[in-house]
Formats: C-alpha cells, structure tokens, sequence
C-alpha cells in the first residue's frame, strides 16, 4: 500500500510546518499556501501520517494510491 498527502487550501493556514519538515514534498505558492512539489515521490506511508499529524490547522489529508480513500491519521 502507498498512500499520497493533499492539501486543503482552503483550510491550510501557513504555518510552514510542512514545508519545514518536507521541503521535498511541500513549498509554498504565491499565496503562501503550502502545495505539493510537483513531481515529488510519494513519502513512506509512516512519513504520510506523521506530516499529517503533525500539521496544525489539519490541511493535510492522507489517501491510498490504490483506492483513493482518505486514511484515519488518528
């Protein structure tokens, strides 16, 4: 199983916390939105829920690649 990390731009609120602990998965746009690198590999699944966890607003949701359901990161 491998899971892929999406961002809710309408609920991240720039706390840079992503972008500081996966420069290579995450930066931020113009708007200060923090969104995917393009063309990044897609992180382990345990790197994919700790991000998730870790992300203080809860703009960060976990899917599996195979199926596309959302994971409980809790």
């Amino acid at each position: 199983m491998s899971y892929r990390i999406d961002v809710d731009r309408d609920v991240c609120m720039s706390s840079g916390k992503c972008v500081a602990d996966a420069p290579d998965l995450f930066r931020f746009d113009d708007e200060e939105i923090a969104t995917p690198v393009a063309g990044a590999p897609e992180p382990g699944d345990a790197r994919a829920l700790d991000l998730a966890r870790a992300c203080p607003s809860g703009a960060l949701t976990v899917h599996d690649t195979d199926t596309g359901e959302e994971i409980d990161i809790f």
